[in-house]
């Protein structure tokens, strides 16, 4: 199970009702942060969510409105009691901002870990994260996130393999046992691979072929939608940032499940308004909204609580 929480969904300067960017992720026992935009511990401490539990934060680039909350969570996260260290991911450049940022909130009790990373895959506790480069005016990436499920153990299948009760646990978690000289593999028994859970994450972008295959057939992608006024796409193209259409011709093309539009533009009040323009293209298209959560499950059920 996936649960995923918006916690900020405005760009460039936080509003009475609306913070700046920024995305939770929980999954068995581990949180994944991704942005931190001026506003995310108010989010979090409204929802009654950990601060502690953070383990990872990835950060998708350097401006402002991604970052300027980072000291006031990492030092919230310090007073929860946490030891254990947290990492910052980011593109090239973090290195040097969030050791500056760092400097507003000295002698935290954990370790800071700070990773530049590309275009790659690496493991946060159970989750699988892949980054794609995207097209802003800095270095900026896209994420996706996911959570495999294994394949269903197969008891009858066991014991037709004449597999000893002894390594049945131990192949179950994809490990291969020898026993008094017998090699044991998983295959033997589990049953056919079945589909995980996954999120895309990309925003300050303009549409780029690699969004596609990053979000290829997730369950759920997140997705910039700066303006959704058919008038501000030629500012669309100037600063860098997407459309709502352009979003929903993302999803469209990726073959999502769902998409959440966020980062909106101050000036557009009401996301709602301009929903139509993607709906068109990308029927299952919805505005975010701060503290907006869905918890993705496993094939049988998915269900979301805050629109």
């Amino acid at each position: 199970m996936l649960d995923i929480c918006l916690l900020g969904t405005g760009g460039m300067m936080p509003l009475p009702y609306r913070h700046l960017t920024s995305c939770l992720v929980r999954a068995a026992g581990t949180s994944v942060l991704i942005d931190c935009g001026e506003g995310t511990q108010i989010s979090l401490r409204l929802l009654g969510w950990s601060f502690k539990g953070i383990d990872a934060i990835l950060l998708t680039h350097m401006h402002g409105d991604h970052v300027s909350g980072l000291p006031g969570l990492l030092l919230t996260i310090g007073n929860s009691d946490r030891t254990e260290p947290v990492d910052i991911y980011g593109p090239r450049g973090t290195v040097k901002v969030v050791k500056g940022l760092l400097m507003a909130a000295p002698e935290l009790p954990f370790e800071v870990r700070i990773h530049e990373i590309g275009v790659e895959s690496f493991a946060v506790g159970p989750l699988t994260i892949r980054t794609c480069a995207l097209d802003h005016r800095i270095p900026c990436l896209g994420y996706r996130i996911d959570l495999e499920r294994r394949p269903e153990f197969l008891p009858d299948k066991a014991r037709d393999n004449k597999v000893p009760l002894a390594a049945w646990n131990p192949l179950q978690k994809g490990m291969t046992v020898e026993i008094d000289g017998v090699v044991y593999t998983p295959d033997m028994v589990l049953g056919e691979a079945r589909r995980g859970l996954s999120l895309c994450y990309c925003t300050d972008t303009r549409p780029t072929d690699s969004m596609v295959e990053l979000a290829r057939e997730a369950d759920l992608l997140i997705c910039e939608g700066m303006y959704g006024e058919a008038e501000k796409r030629s500012r669309a193209h100037q600063y860098k940032h997407m459309s709502f259409r352009e979003a929903a011709l993302i999803a469209a093309h990726a073959g999502v499940k769902e998409l959440w539009l966020t980062h909106f533009s101050p000036s557009l009040m009401h996301p709602r308004d301009f929903l139509e323009e993607a709906q068109e293209v990308f029927p299952n298209t919805l505005a975010g909204k701060d503290r907006m959560i869905k918890e993705l499950r496993y094939e049988e059920a998915n269900t979301d609580s805050g629109d």
